[in-house]
């Protein structure tokens, strides 16, 4: 895998790599084992070393560095990670959901990535991976949490109309949950969003009815 050979790394078990690949829907026809356990991994070393990062390089308080740690592990950045990789490429879907492998399944796949790496080769070698993806976007101040919400709103004030956000899914156990949020204005749907939290869900989804908008 190029994502991996860029930076040296050969996989002792290449299954956990493809495993970290595999989303639901391609186990589910073929019986075999998804990226979830492996996102739920690589989701915590992921966390720990970009905190340890902001603890060692700056010094932030405590608010400071939740914020603006949250930025650079939010759904989109991770999902820019991962395309710039070209980690989307070797997604394994099953025939569903082919063309919808969306920025959800791609950053999921990330962090799967990220666990896999950690149980083969060890934290120093994932911590090495994550420095090396990760910090140049830190030291370039890259802002991934834009306030989508706020800017759809702007949009709706201008002509009037109402704009309401409702969580309509809600997934997975209590330590690694999903929710589905649609954006309404006027009582019509105009764009929806996946996120770990409601309130990422939400910007996803005024996110998606910007984007929809400009087309």
């Amino acid at each position: 895998m190029d994502f991996l050979e860029k930076m040296n790394i050969k996989m002792n078990n290449p299954k956990l790599l493809d495993t970290a690949l595999t989303h639901s829907s391609y186990s589910n026809e073929h019986h075999c084992e998804n990226y979830e356990r492996l996102e739920f991994l690589g989701d915590a070393v992921l966390e720990l070393v970009i905190s340890d990062y902001f603890y060692q390089e700056t010094s932030y308080k405590e608010g400071e560095m939740s914020k603006i740690r949250a930025s650079f592990v939010c759904e989109k950045a991770l999902a820019t990670y991962a395309k710039n990789l070209k980690m989307e490429n070797y997604i394994k879907v099953g025939h569903g959901q082919e063309k919808n492998v969306n920025d959800t399944i791609i950053a999921d796949v990330f962090e799967a990535v990220i666990g896999a790496i950690y149980l083969d080769q060890g934290f120093l070698v994932a911590k090495k991976y994550i420095d090396t993806i990760i910090i140049p976007y830190i030291k370039a101040n890259k802002n991934f949490l834009i306030d989508y919400k706020s800017t759809l709103q702007e949009m709706v004030q201008t002509d009037k109309k109402s704009l309401e956000y409702i969580l309509v899914n809600e997934t997975g156990p209590a330590h690694d949950k999903k929710f589905e949020v649609e954006v309404k204005i006027d009582d019509m749907v105009y764009g929806i969003g996946i996120g770990k939290s409601k309130k990422e869900a939400e910007q996803n989804a005024a996110l998606d009815a910007i984007e929809k908008s400009a087309r």
